[in-house]
């Protein structure tokens, strides 16, 4: 998951696959992205992350009505403010912080990028849903999703679509604790 929009997005590890997931970007791809970014969300991310659509967002406004209507909450322990609007930032115990927005009354918590983030939200058990994007491509090297410290889980399919490029988007709900048998 690591660098997926650019050669200089995020080289730590000397990683070099910087873009990878550019070839496979599709209209259609392109079209569920606009889906997925038209009912209303807030967004929970990184500072890492917040970072990178800081830096773009906010100066293409009809493109990205929809992030910079949004309220940012960014899990950092060194930016505390930021100019961008609606940016809020959750600081201390922000596993405590995340349960305390998710029994809020609101809009749906969308996570976007957001590696070292999102180890923590699967080690807690915050994840209810994932919109995964399987790209045709392998790369040897790089940051998991699914890292050391993600607790066993189930997910149920919601929904499942294929790009003419070959991209896989599934849709996944929390479905409980990991079942075992045996053939």
């Amino acid at each position: 998951m690591q660098g997926p929009g650019g050669p200089t997005e995020d080289t730590s590890g000397n990683f070099t696959y910087g873009g990878w997931t550019v070839p496979y970007f599709d209209e259609f791809l392109g079209n569920i992205m606009t889906e997925q970014m038209s009912q209303p969300f807030d967004l929970l991310l990184g500072r890492k992350t917040f970072e990178i659509f800081a830096s773009y967002w906010p100066h293409h406004e009809e493109e990205g009505a929809e992030i910079n209507r949004a309220i940012k909450y960014v899990a950092s322990n060194t930016l505390t403010t930021h100019e961008w609007k609606k940016s809020v930032f959750l600081s201390g115990n922000v596993v405590d912080e995340i349960k305390q927005l998710k029994g809020q009354e609101g809009p749906d918590l969308q996570v976007h990028g957001s590696g070292e983030l999102i180890q923590t939200l699967l080690e807690h058990d915050l994840v209810d849903e994932f919109w995964l994007k399987i790209f045709p491509v392998t790369l040897g090297m790089g940051k998991r999703l699914f890292d050391q410290g993600t607790i066993p889980a189930s997910y149920t399919l919601v929904d499942s679509k294929t790009s003419p490029s070959g991209v896989i988007i599934a849709r996944f709900k929390r479905a409980g604790e990991v079942k075992t048998g045996s053939f």
